[in-house]
């Protein structure tokens, strides 16, 4: 099973379109995962094009994107179960906000944005997962995006890239 996971996609104020990397690798996918500020209904839309998609608001979306998602949301996807939210709020770090949305719940990967730093890593058996952005890089050196692969067990890794184009 492949998913791709966005988040930041902030269109169309950071880009007109879907970066042609990004769109390679939406060709053939199993689910699309996106941990919010999409910006506009527009991005769902074309996301649901390639495959089901699954996602959370973030801060700065519209309210027809915050009618239509969640704040958090929790998924089982082959026995994993995977919480996805934005990480904006008060106080604290992006990762640990994220990290107390699902307060005692037990999840095997928390995937969240609002950052736009690409994370990646395992924090006591739960691994924290931030895409990046696919469109605004900030202080980043490259735009990015996740793919989970799900076989026997489930593999993360960043997709990094110089072009939004």
């Amino acid at each position: 099973m492949k998913i791709i996971i966005v988040s930041d996609t902030h269109m169309p104020k950071k880009a007109k379109k879907l970066p042609s990397v990004l769109m390679r690798e939406l060709n053939g996918c199993d689910l699309i995962i996106h941990a919010g500020d999409w910006q506009t209904i527009d991005v769902y839309h074309e996301f649901k094009t390639f495959a089901p998609v699954e996602g959370v608001y973030g801060n700065t979306d519209s309210e027809e994107i915050c009618g239509l998602f969640r704040e958090s949301l929790l998924l089982e996807i082959k026995g994993y179960k995977i919480g996805v939210v934005h990480g904006h709020g008060q106080g604290k770090t992006t990762e640990k906000r994220s990290i107390a949305a699902f307060g005692n719940e037990r999840v095997d990967c928390i995937i969240f944005g609002h950052s736009h730093i690409p994370v990646n890593k395992d924090e006591s058996g739960l691994t924290l997962f931030n895409p990046g952005s696919p469109t605004d890089k900030r202080r980043q050196p490259q735009y990015s995006f996740g793919i989970m692969e799900i076989e026997d067990k489930m593999h993360l890794r960043h997709i990094f890239y110089d072009s939004k184009v």
